[in-house]
């Protein structure tokens, strides 16, 4: 698969058939794959550029393959669901989704969101010098963080939102100045993401003496004991 190429997983051929349509329009080439058996063995064959993954797949779902998919790469992931609700996409952005969208949905909203989510995942680090606080260093570099020099495992969305809050340390960031950080100002999900991914940090973060603090009906900072 070409750098270019966005890989549909959806067993509805009329989802696929118009996401296939609206993204050749503007210059992807699109593979798809009808359940995630097929999904996971094409991505393991190439990995595209994103993908675009569908929860209730047959045979193996949404979930497990974006589990996989995680458990070797960073490759964007933009979820579709069926349905409305608030549990699908904590679930979906927790296994470190990218972003969701609900069907039915605006084919060209999808493609805005494509576009929006490779253009933040391209985007260049601030600075390639590490960043020391307290008994944390962050590497924008190599994409690393340590604690007492121990490395601690982070997702990509981790990583920035970490490395986002150590250059702002000391100031509350609201979770709208987050996600326009992030995972950029035409981000179209809510705040609810920032939430989840704090939550992850806290815990691989552990008894670091660095801490996320929760300013109430604000937002969060970064302290140290």
């Amino acid at each position: 698969m070409s750098k270019d190429t966005v890989l549909v997983v959806d067993d509805e051929r009329n989802i696929v058939d118009l996401a296939r349509l609206y993204l050749e329009q503007e210059g992807f080439q699109v593979e798809t794959a009808g359940d995630g058996a097929k999904a996971l063995a094409m991505i393991e064959r190439q990995m595209p550029a994103l993908i675009v993954l569908d929860l209730m797949l047959p045979g193996v779902d949404g979930w497990e393959v974006c589990r996989r998919v995680r458990a070797t790469s960073d490759v964007p992931i933009l979820m579709l669901t069926a349905r409305d609700d608030d549990i699908d996409k904590i679930v979906g952005l927790e296994l470190g989704a990218d972003d969701y969208m609900t069907k039915p949905f605006n084919p060209r909203e999808l493609v805005a969101r494509v576009k929006a989510i490779l253009r933040r995942s391209t985007r260049p680090a601030s600075s390639d010098k590490p960043l020391q606080v307290g008994d944390l260093v962050i590497d924008p570099g190599r994409r690393e963080v340590t604690v007492r020099g121990r490395p601690v495992e982070l997702r990509s969305k981790e990583f920035d939102l970490l490395l986002a809050l150590a250059e702002h340390r000391g100031l509350v960031l609201s979770r709208e100045q987050l996600l326009d950080l992030v995972w950029g100002f035409d981000f179209y999900g809510q705040s609810r993401t920032v939430d989840v991914h704090v939550a992850h940090l806290r815990h691989k973060l552990g008894d670091s003496s660095v801490k996320i603090e929760t300013v109430w009906g604000v937002g969060y900072k970064l302290v140290t004991d």
